[in-house]
């Protein structure tokens, strides 16, 4: 597999997934347009990349600022991929970093941690 980039826009996270490394990064802010259009890419990247034989650990960094409504059900549903994947004997850590001064960034971080309690998730203040 090809790593993935998309480079961040005024509404839209820098996306880096890199399956040499195993890691998957996401920074900025996510509120596109079309919430499905822009992460139907990568959400069918990471299905292929679990799909292959992986005995690495996987370290997925998100490092989001704001996201809206729709953004939030799409990590839902990535953190479910996550936590199937983990189900099915994959190594998959998760950081969710988060500013102190940002206390919705740090209880959506406690949210998906608290609905997806099987999976590793640190939440890291930077």
């Amino acid at each position: 597999m090809k790593i993935l980039m998309i480079e961040a826009t005024k509404y839209t996270p820098m996306i880096n997934l890199d399956p040499q490394k195993g890691v998957f990064e996401f920074k900025g802010k996510s509120y596109p347009e079309n919430t499905f259009d822009f992460y139907s890419p990568v959400i069918d990247w990471i299905e292929k990349y679990f799909m292959s034989d992986r005995s690495a650990p996987t370290r997925v960094n998100m490092d989001i600022i704001y996201f809206n409504s729709s953004s939030s059900k799409l990590f839902f549903d990535f953190f479910d991929i996550l936590d199937e994947a983990r189900k099915n004997g994959y190594s998959v850590e998760v950081n969710w970093y988060y500013d102190k001064e940002n206390e919705s960034s740090l209880e959506a971080g406690e949210d998906f941690k608290e609905d997806f309690e099987e999976l590793t998730f640190n939440l890291i203040e930077k």
